[in-house]
């Protein structure tokens, strides 16, 4: 009988070879001990794509002969993605030529597809949408993406049609507008007001260690903390008090770092998560419950962050001119402004 088998991590399967396993074929054993979940020829690709190994030696040949006493190793790489689909997705173009297209995201549209948005994307869109100007991006022919927005943010961005503008546009994102013309501008509502009318949240960012979807503020030290700063300047106050502090308040925020879910975990670092934001200030979705009855539901179920990336511009990668475009508040946005707006002063 051969020894039991092993599961070592995620995505790595660990095989113990018996003495009654000695001398077979190592395909032949392999896919035997993984049916029926891999098929022979799918363990033969494994074993040709160095993904097997024999007490930690890749092995090549799936002819291998089996030695009792060893240990295989089998790594399961992450499956990959189908091609994306070309799908008739209406888009708001604020600019388009041979080289890059700007839209107006809305909220709800996810940026590139991944694990349950394999559709409906603004890649897919894209890609209907473009159809033969894409000239490709690393030899496919599909758009380069170079910044991302958060599915429920809403705003300007851009995407690239070829290599030339993917390189010069992901340069300039990656500078952040510090030594280039990039210049980025989010408006979000928060909850209260910060207590100075514009500061900067220098505070690194990291995987939350109660939830790995999520981002948190962690120690600069830790291995995955990565360099997070966000400017910020209050625009306008809602409900303000005697006291200088207000119900609410409408914020532009400046990136000089790009990190995942930055605006949203920083200002809810700072007491004043955004309204609607159900993964960073849930706790204080109650707040609604202070507001009068034709306000309290609309925005206590505020169905998303509110935050809109009002402004980008960038030095257009080929002609060298400085484009600008401002996106205005969706619908939604301005009713939520407006009810805010409503709020009398004490």
């Amino acid at each position: 009988m051969s020894a039991p088998d092993t599961e070592a991590t995620a995505g790595l399967k660990a095989f113990a070879v018996g003495e009654d396993a000695a001398g077979m074929r190592l395909d032949q054993w392999l896919a035997a001990r993984t049916a029926p979940n891999l098929s022979r020829n799918r363990v033969q690709a494994l074993i040709r794509s160095g993904d097997v190994r024999i007490d930690g030696k890749v092995v090549g040949e799936p002819k291998a002969k089996l030695v009792a006493g060893t240990l295989v190793t089998l790594g399961m790489p992450e499956p990959e993605p189908a091609e994306p689909e070309a799908e008739a997705i209406d888009l708001s173009i604020l600019f388009e030529d041979d080289d890059l297209i700007v839209i107006d995201k809305p909220a709800g549209l996810v940026v590139h597809p991944g694990a349950g948005n394999w559709t409906g994307t603004l890649v897919n869109a894209l890609i209907h949408h473009c159809g033969a100007s894409l000239s490709g991006i690393g030899g496919v022919r599909r758009p380069g993406i170079v910044h991302r927005l958060d599915k429920d943010t809403s705003g300007v961005l851009v995407v690239a049609k070829n290599d030339m503008a993917h390189r010069a546009l992901s340069d300039a994102f990656a500078d952040h507008g510090q030594t280039g013309d990039l210049e980025r501008a989010y408006h979000a509502i928060v909850w209260g007001v910060p207590p100075r009318p514009a500061g900067i949240i220098d505070a690194p960012l990291g995987r939350s260690g109660t939830d790995r979807t999520k981002r948190a503020v962690v120690p600069a030290g830790r291995s995955d903390a990565r360099h997070a700063v966000t400017h910020y300047g209050v625009v306008e106050k809602f409900g303000a008090r005697s006291d200088a502090t207000a119900f609410a308040s409408l914020v532009e925020c400046r990136l000089e770092t790009g990190r995942t879910h930055q605006i949203r975990v920083h200002m809810a670092h700072v007491g004043h998560p955004l309204v609607g934001d159900q993964t960073y200030g849930r706790a204080f979705r109650t707040k609604a419950n202070k507001l009068p009855d034709d306000m309290k539901n609309l925005v206590g179920d505020f169905p998303r962050q509110a935050l809109h990336a009002r402004l980008l511009q960038f030095r257009h990668p080929r002609t060298d001119d400085i484009l600008r475009f401002e996106a205005p508040y969706p619908a939604d946005f301005m009713e939520l402004l407006e009810a805010m707006r409503r709020l009398p002063s004490e």
